[in-house]
């Protein structure tokens, strides 16, 4: 596990990598970037910014939402995939926002997460990106990234946002969060990760695994 100081130094290599690391989804309101993140499960930010723009021209708000056919919905959003799934939860999300929340998306995690459809990682996107909050969402990239840095050894998300609120410090939570998921679509992905390119290669215990060396960044100072 890495201490809050190898933390410090591995986010001030990402940020130097990835300097304009941030959210890449396309919004205007709260509600639309809600929306948005819904949509971008198991599809990539690219694809939704491709359907939101003429959905949210059309429709923006929450009463708009709310009062919108799902079978019209459905054809704004077919191609980010689980549709019909998507789609329920976004006007049942709209519908609770207007008739408990008086049209204003909640500002807390909890609040976010009593809505249809939202889960932690959204909720936590939703609060650090639309409200400012101190949140670090797992997202695949982040879970990946987390376990081959060596931050933890766990495949569940809520023992992984842990582990990273404990080594990060608390005012940079949104930061690392951005900073870990530009580096695991760019760098650190998948199937063939470039650790050539990668800046904090010393401090990753799946490269020292991978390639032998004798200096793990667990024992770095």
């Amino acid at each position: 596990m890495k201490t809050q100081k190898q933390a410090a130094r591995i986010l001030e290599l990402l940020n130097e990598q990835h300097p304009d690391a941030q959210c890449e989804l396309d919004f205007g309101t709260p509600f639309q970037l809600l929306v948005a993140v819904i949509l971008s499960a198991q599809c990539t930010d690219k694809r939704v910014n491709e359907v939101t723009p003429k959905l949210f021209a059309d429709y923006s708000t929450p009463e708009q939402f709310a009062s919108m056919p799902q079978e019209t919905l459905e054809k704004y959003i077919f191609s980010c995939g689980f549709y019909k799934n998507k789609a329920a939860h976004i006007i049942s999300a709209a519908k609770d926002i207007v008739e408990r929340f008086g049209g204003e998306v909640p500002h807390t995690i909890d609040e976010l997460m009593t809505l249809a459809g939202v889960g932690r990682k959204t909720a936590n996107v939703v609060y650090a990106v639309a409200f400012g909050g101190a949140a670090i969402a797992v997202d695949t990239h982040v879970l990946r990234l987390a376990n081959r840095i060596g931050f933890v050894k766990s495949d569940k998300t809520l023992e992984v946002e842990h582990a990273l609120m404990q080594a990060f410090d608390k005012s940079d939570w949104s930061a690392a969060h951005h900073a870990l998921i530009h580096h695991g679509r760019y760098v650190c992905t998948a199937r063939s990760p470039k650790c050539g390119e990668c800046m904090i290669a010393e401090y990753c215990d799946a490269y020292a695994d991978m390639h032998g060396s004798s200096t793990r960044a667990t024992k770095k100072s």
